[in-house]
C-alpha cells in the first residue's frame, strides 16, 4: 500500500476543539490542549485529525462565523500554538485537517464591515446585497436553515443582506473573482503553513442563482422538520458553477506536495453527490457520505444503501464513511451501545475512508442539556424541535477526576452523567469496552490489506444481517453483522476468527452457516 495515497488507507478523527481538552483552565478547550492528547489518538490508532473552526470568531455559531480566516481565537491559542500542535503531530505520524469556512463570514469580519459601510465600497460586491421588494420585503422567500427569513435588511446603505444562517453571517460572493482570489489565498496561507487538508463546510451552499428566483415550496412539509424545510433550497444551493470553484481549490490543493486532502460537507442526493468528485475537472477528493448517520438502522436497507453508492463511484471515486459530526446524534443514542459496536465495525471494515467523531470511541452519547445551559443558536432559534447540536458537542472524559479530567474548571457545556465510568483511562483498562473495540479494529485495518484498501462484495444474508467480502490479493475476510437482538445464521466461508463482538468461539450450526448471537459482528480471514 505504499504507493496508495494516506487519505485512502487511512482513519481520519474529527476534534470539537472547545471539547477536546482544557490546557488553561477556562472550561473551553485548545490548541495546547489538543497537541497533550495527541498520544490518545496515536494509541488509538488513526491517521489524521480534523480540527473544527480555530480562527477569530465572536461565536454566535461557535467558530462558523469566522472573523479572520488567517489567524487563531485567542480562546484557542495562538498561531505558535499551531504550528506546535502541527509539529507535534506531524512527529507522531498524524495529518492534521483544518475546517474551511468559505460559505459565509461572520459580520464582525473586516470585509463585511467594509461591504456595509457603504453601496460604492470596493468590497459592496464581495457579499450578496439586494433591494427590497416594492412592499418592503425581502428580495425572495428563501429561508436561514436556522430559520427565519434568509435576508436581512440594513438601514444604513438601504439594502438586504444574504445569509443562509445566522443574521451574523453573510455569505460571500463567489461570483466577484476578487472576493474569490482572497478566499484562494486562504488556502495557500494554511497549506504553506504546513497543513495537510482542508474540510469544507456546506460546500454546495457557495453559489447561488444569479437571478435570486423563489424557492418552490416543498409539499412535504412538516412544521417539526424545522422552517427551513418549508421550501425546496433549489436556487440556493448546488449550482452547476460551484464545481468551478471546487475545481480550482483541488487545482491549489494539488499544486502542493505530501497527498494534500479535499473533504467536503455535501448534504445531496446520492447523484448529485457524486458531481463533487469532478464533472470536468477534479474536484474534491472526499464528498463526505453521510449516509450512515440519516439511514434506518435495518440490515437490508443498508445492504441495498451500501451496494447502490459503490454502484454510483465514478470511476477513480473512493468512497466513505461517517456515523456521527458535530451536528448530528451520536450513534450510541441513535441505536443503542449494543448496536453501537456493531457500528463500529461497520465504520471501520466497510470500503472507503472511515471518519471517527469524537468521544465515538467510549460509545458517549447525546447529552441532555439543561434549559439554562443551552448554547447552540439553533436550538435557541428553535426551540422543542431537537435540533439542537450541544447534546453531542459535550467535553471529553479523559478519567475520573473533576470535571473528568478535561478543565479543572466547569467546563462550557455538562459532561454526560456516565463519565466517571465512561472514560478514556476506564476504558482503557478493561478490554471488553467500546475503546478496546476500536483499537482492535483499527490494529486490523492496518494489519490487512484486504480492510483498508480491498475490493467490496455484498454476501447473500437476510433477515437481520448484513454481511459482506473484503479482498486484496489472495487474502479474503468476511465481516457479519447481526443488526437484531435474536440469533441469526448467514452462509460465510470457513475462516479463522479476527474479531467478535461477544467472543471468539464462534458458532456454526448442522448446515455450516455462522451462527450470531445477538448484536455480534464478526471478522474472519477465509480459509476455504
Amino acid at each position: 500500500m505504499t504507493d496508495t495515497p494516506w487519505w485512502q488507507t487511512g482513519t481520519i478523527y474529527q476534534i470539537y476543539p472547545r471539547s477536546f481538552q482544557d490546557s488553561d483552565g477556562d472550561g473551553v478547550g485548545d490548541l495546547k490542549g489538543i497537541e497533550a492528547r495527541l498520544d490518545h489518538l496515536v494509541a488509538l490508532g488513526v491517521d489524521a485529525i480534523w480540527i473544527s473552526p480555530i480562527f477569530p470568531s465572536p461565536m454566535r455559531d461557535f467558530g462558523y462565523d469566522v472573523a479572520d480566516y488567517c489567524d487563531v481565537d485567542p480562546r484557542f491559542g495562538t498561531l505558535a500554538d499551531f504550528d506546535s500542535l502541527l509539529a507535534a503531530a506531524h512527529a507522531r505520524g498524524l495529518k492534521l485537517l483544518l475546517d474551511f469556512v468559505p460559505n459565509h463570514s461572520s459580520t464582525d469580519h473586516p470585509w463585511f464591515q467594509e461591504s456595509r459601510s457603504s453601496r460604492d465600497n470596493p468590497k459592496r460586491d464581495w457579499y450578496i446585497w439586494r433591494d427590497a421588494k416594492p412592499d418592503g420585503s425581502p428580495p425572495n422567500n428563501w429561508i436561514s436553515d436556522f430559520g427565519g427569513s434568509a435576508w436581512e435588511w440594513d438601514a444604513h446603505t438601504g439594502q438586504y443582506y444574504y445569509h443562509a444562517f445566522l443574521k451574523e453571517q453573510a455569505d460571500l460572493n463567489w461570483r466577484n473573482p476578487e472576493l474569490r482570489q482572497a478566499m484562494m489565498d486562504v488556502l495557500r496561507f494554511w497549506f504553506a503553513r504546513g497543513v495537510d487538508g482542508f474540510r469544507i463546510d456546506v460546500l454546495w451552499h457557495m453559489i447561488k442563482h444569479a437571478e435570486l428566483p423563489d424557492n418552490p415550496a416543498n409539499p412535504a412539509y412538516l412544521p417539526q422538520m424545522g422552517e427551513m424545510h418549508a421550501v425546496l433550497q433549489l436556487h440556493s444551493t448546488d449550482q452547476p458553477e460551484v464545481h468551478g470553484i471546487a475545481a480550482e481549490m483541488r487545482a491549489i490543493t494539488d499544486s502542493y506536495p505530501g497527498d494534500r486532502v479535499l473533504i467536503g460537507e455535501i448534504y445531496l442526493p446520492i447523484e448529485r453527490l457524486m458531481h463533487y468528485y469532478g464533472l470536468e475537472a477534479p474536484e474534491v477528493h472526499l464528498p463526505f457520505n453521510f449516509q450512515l448517520i440519516e439511514a434506518p438502522w435495518h440490515a437490508r436497507e443498508l445492504a441495498a444503501m451500501i451496494g447502490d453508492y459503490e454502484a454510483a463511484l465514478p470511476a477513480g471515486g473512493w468512497p466513505n464513511w461517517v456515523l456521527g459530526n458535530h451536528d448530528r446524534p451520536r450513534i450510541a443514542t441513535r441505536v443503542g451501545e449494543p448496536q453501537a459496536r456493531v457500528a463500529a465495525v461497520l465504520l471501520l471494515t466497510l470500503r472507503g475512508t472511515p471518519t471517527i467523531y469524537y468521544g465515538d470511541e467510549l460509545g458517549l452519547s447525546d447529552v441532555a442539556i439543561p434549559s439554562d445551559r443551552v448554547q447552540d443558536p439553533r436550538e435557541l432559534r428553535e426551540p422543542g424541535l431537537g435540533l439542537g447540536r450541544d447534546p453531542v458537542r459535550t467535553p471529553m472524559p479523559w478519567n475520573a477526576s473533576d470535571h473528568a479530567g478535561f478543565s479543572t474548571a466547569e467546563p462550557w457545556l455538562p459532561l454526560g452523567p456516565d463519565w466517571p465510568t465512561r472514560n478514556v483511562q476506564a476504558e482503557g483498562a478493561d478490554q471488553g469496552s467500546m475503546l478496546a473495540l476500536h483499537h482492535r479494529l483499527l490494529d486490523l485495518r492496518r494489519k490487512h490489506a484486504a480492510l483498508a484498501v480491498g475490493d467490496f462484495r455484498l454476501l447473500d444474508a437476510e433477515g437481520d444481517v448484513l454481511a459482506y467480502e473484503r479482498r486484496h490479493g489472495d487474502e479474503r475476510i468476511a465481516v457479519a453483522l447481526n443488526l437484531g437482538a435474536t440469533d441469526q445464521r448467514v452462509a460465510v466461508p470457513a475462516g479463522e476468527a479476527l474479531l467478535s463482538t461477544v467472543d471468539l468461539s464462534l458458532i456454526r450450526d448442522e448446515g455450516d452457516q455462522l451462527v450470531l448471537r445477538p448484536d455480534e459482528a464478526v471478522i474472519l480471514r477465509i480459509t476455504g
